[in-house]
């Protein structure tokens, strides 16, 4: 299979790895998606495979760029199609309406874990909040801070222990303004039976998510988190511009979609550069890509480590390859903002969000920005979830059939010409609507916080 006119190899749709449609000299690049992808290190005579034998990255350290806007029409949807959700006091939107057990520390895991038990309230593990300092402390309040204020929650418990770090009293500091009948605080250190205790608190919290009801909104309201793990080489044929033709609609219909995994966009950040709607949210994103990149080096590490054993398996060689294929879920649409770790999302359009290709990191970084659902593709399989919906799109039909109690959605008859847009357009209303996600039907829901200095 020939992506682009440009490329000097094609894709063997049986095993998702690159072959030479022509002889290539060392040293010469190679071409997939119409753009580098890494360079030949010997010659490669036509037809011989194309991988980590006898290609190496391009990708070096920081770059400079110039701003060349270059934007593309995205065809327009009528703006009022629905989505039936819960509408908050605050007039957010959530598509779950659940309780949530959000920890300031992860001492009081196992007390999360029994109350869970006990009450049907959703619990999120994590080893955070006791003995960080400075910039790690902060993020961790940012995006427990985005938890409880997540929409998806009708009722938020905030456990704690009480001689953290991030113990109750300094956390309210960071959350803010709440409403004490959504959010309910429990310091464990603090009562004889915390469990009781807690079973009470969040029994109230019932009584009041239970007023609210499933109503019409515009689907402008949709906040839509993408991401990907375990790439294959279908990947950035299949699964990944899928979902890009999918944020391009739910934008075109007023909504919001957000990408994130900053090393993945490595190799392909001038794509996204093009696409910046303003110079203000270009500088961003150039600040964006080179602080990660400084992250890597500050670490003594090189940027261009990924992909993965299970990519280059797949048939991923280098990151630029990775990245070319990845940033594909972010359609064509302008990029509006640039967002920080714990930053809430507010503009309607494509953001880009700081953090890792770690799975858990950056589907906990998504959720706490605020999406309802995270569309998740994946070519090798993965069980993760988020505290919200995530949905596991199939790049190739083998894994949607091995792995059907991980797999939500299969991307692979867009390799026989089936588009699949308004099929996937249809699934994610259901899943707004109440369709549980296989993660939610196998209650794998983690998080994980990025951490980046000193713990006590």
């Amino acid at each position: 299979m020939l992506i682009n006119k440009l490329d000097n190899v094609d894709i063997n749709l049986e095993d998702g790895h690159k072959y030479a449609l022509r002889d290539i000299k060392c040293g010469e690049d190679i071409i997939k998606y119409g753009n580098p992808i890494g360079h030949a290190v010997c010659d490669i005579k036509k037809g011989e495979h194309v991988h980590t034998h006898n290609v190496k990255t391009n990708l070096s350290g920081n770059l400079e760029y110039s701003y060349e806007p270059k934007f593309y029409d995205t065809p327009a949807s009528p703006t009022d199609r629905t989505f039936m959700g819960y509408v908050r006091e605050n007039g957010d939107v959530g598509i779950r309406n659940e309780i949530w057990i959000v920890n300031t520390v992860g001492c009081v895991n196992k007390i999360a874990q029994k109350l869970s038990e006990l009450t049907g309230a959703k619990y999120f593990p994590h080893p955070f909040g006791c003995s960080q300092l400075g910039d790690d402390q902060t993020v961790t309040q940012k995006i427990l801070r985005g938890m409880v204020n997540h929409p998806n929650a009708a009722g938020v418990l905030v456990l704690g222990l009480g001689c953290e770090n991030n113990n109750i009293d300094v956390f309210k500091k960071v959350l803010g303004d709440y409403n004490p009948d959504r959010v309910k605080f429990l310091n464990t250190q603090d009562h004889d039976d915390d469990i009781a205790a807690g079973v009470e608190l969040i029994n109230e919290l019932k009584e009041y998510a239970a007023k609210f009801e499933r109503t019409p909104v515009p689907v402008s309201k949709l906040r839509i988190g993408l991401k990907c793990g375990g790439s294959d080489g279908y990947s950035g044929i299949t699964a990944n511009p899928l979902v890009g033709r999918l944020s391009d609609k739910v934008i075109s219909h007023g909504g919001s979609c957000v990408l994130t995994e900053v090393p993945e966009m490595f190799g392909a950040e001038h794509l996204l550069m093009q696409r910046c709607e303003s110079e203000e949210v270009f500088n961003k994103t150039v600040k964006l890509i080179n602080d990660f990149k400084d992250y890597y080096t500050r670490h003594n590490q090189v940027i261009y480590e990924n992909p993965s054993p299970g990519n280059k398996k797949g048939g991923i060689t280098t990151l630029e390859e990775k990245s070319l294929g990845c940033v594909q879920k972010g359609g064509l649409s302008k990029v509006v903002d640039v967002l920080d770790y714990g930053d809430i999302l507010t503009k309607n359009g494509l953001s880009l969000l700081n953090g890792p290709g770690n799975d858990i990191v950056a589907i906990t970084n998504l959720m706490a920005a605020g999406v309802h659902i995270i569309l998740f593709t994946t070519g090798r399989g993965t069980p993760v979830g988020a505290p919200v919906p995530t949905v596991k799109i199939a790049t190739n039909h083998s894994l949607a059939e091995r792995k059907a109690n991980w797999i939500d959605f299969d991307a692979s008859p867009t390799l026989n010409g089936d588009p699949l847009n308004d099929e996937l357009f249809e699934y994610v209303i259901s899943v707004a609507e109440g369709r549980e996600t296989r993660n939610e039907i196998n209650n794998y829901r983690e998080i994980s916080i990025f951490k980046d200095g000193v713990t006590l």
